[in-house]
């Protein structure tokens, strides 16, 4: 771990599962702050874990730079030892249902006139008001609520889903975001607060140029397909061997992309002349652009467009991706060492800091800290063992 972590110091109790709220975590994690997963007594990590017991590629995407404890909040005993961490805690953040941090007694009503500088984060569904507050949320339940399946694909294709869970992740990266402003705040002010965000207002929030349409022409989108519904030409394209996408930004990009494929009389054509002429003439301008690339390799236009300032890249498979030499350039793969797996694979770091760098380390084994983290938060060898003989403590 870097000595100079920007999160060090702070210390979460982390009460989420699934994925929108241990992708908070992970992230906070990963920049330095202590990440106490709360996991229960009561059974292992349920559907975190396949049918041998070993914890899946779901749980172990979310959960590094984290501690695993195990306490039962269904207990008294449980829920004493738990009060005890959230008092000395800068963060709690959970990603139930509104009202089930209330139920078991750490609300944030509950718990602030204990700990006044202790920031509550929830993450929900649909928000913690309203007529679905009480709707359960999962991604693709919020991606079809959105309007964001609606955009996505082609008229063929129908309404289509994003191929990751996107309104989990852009929930876990607001809620971050979240705790981090809060965090700023109780510099100034000496003071926690609640923070709240949900899966419906995670995604709404960057539906951008979708949303501009119906605002601007009081018509709702159809979907995008693989082109830019404001830009043309600016999408996928087919050269003798595989698809590629070009994005043309500006006339400039345009005139010089008709040059380069060498069809220039491309930019005379009059259903080609303007912006708006090629995005409502988009399909007759991609059948001419595809007969041009017909005649070489992905590679081979890529090099060349890109050589003459025309924006253009491969559609590489996760493989391929994982492979190339840029991801390795940029730390975006790491190898870490773990108990049960041999060798544990990870994405990178999504922000550098030259100064206060992050850190990864691997998934806790469940219930892994328990001891460690109560020990070092003043309980003694003899609660500890009150509260194993109680099961209360795994």
């Amino acid at each position: 771990m870097p000595e100079n972590p920007p999160l060090a110091g702070i210390k979460v109790v982390d009460f989420t599962r699934y994925l929108a709220g241990p992708f908070c975590t992970q992230i906070l994690g990963d920049y330095g702050a202590e990440i106490l997963k709360v996991e229960p007594v009561e059974g292992a990590r349920g559907e975190m874990g396949d049918e041998s017991g070993k914890d899946t590629y779901f749980f172990l995407s979310t959960n590094r730079s984290k501690k695993s404890i195990q306490i039962s909040t269904k207990s008294a005993e449980g829920r004493g030892a738990l009060q005890r961490l959230v008092d000395g805690a800068d963060v709690v953040i959970d990603n139930f249902r509104p009202g089930v941090m209330e139920a078991i007694g750490f609300g944030y009503e509950q718990i602030a006139p204990r700990n006044p500088r202790v920031i509550a984060c929830s993450i929900s569904g649909f928000g913690a008001s309203g007529p679905m507050r009480d709707t359960p949320g999962f991604d693709q339940i919020a991606q079809g609520f959105s309007g964001l399946m609606s955009v996505t694909g082609t008229a063929a294709s129908g309404p289509t889903r994003v191929g990751i869970a996107i309104c989990d992740l852009l929930g876990g990266i607001y809620a971050a975001q979240g705790i981090l402003l809060a965090l700023e705040a109780r510099h100034r002010t000496g003071r926690g607060q609640r923070v709240e965000t949900s899966l419906l207002e995670a995604i709404v929030s960057t539906l951008s140029w979708s949303a501009g349409i119906y605002f601007d022409t009081g018509k709702t989108p159809g979907p995008a397909g693989n082109h830019h519904p404001l830009a043309s030409p600016h999408g996928v394209h087919a050269a003798s061997d595989r698809p590629f996408n070009i994005a043309c930004g500006n006339e400039a990009m345009w005139h010089a992309l008709a040059d380069a494929i060498g069809r220039p009389e491309l930019k005379d054509d009059p259903r080609f002349s303007s912006l708006g002429h090629r995005i409502g003439h988009r399909a007759a301008l991609t059948a001419e652009i595809n007969r041009a690339l017909a005649s070489n390799t992905a590679a081979h236009w890529i090099d060349l467009l890109n050589g003459a300032g025309i924006p253009s890249g491969p559609i590489m498979t996760i493989e391929e991706m994982f492979n190339h030499p840029q991801i390795a350039a940029r730390e975006m793969l790491l190898r870490l060492p773990h108990p049960v797996r041999g060798e544990f694979l990870t994405t990178g770091l999504g922000v550098k800091l030259s100064e206060t760098p992050g850190h990864v380390t691997r998934p806790p084994l469940v219930g892994e800290h328990t001891a460690e983290v109560l020990a070092a938060r003043g309980f003694s060898d003899e609660e500890l063992t009150r509260l194993r003989e109680a099961r209360a403590i795994g």
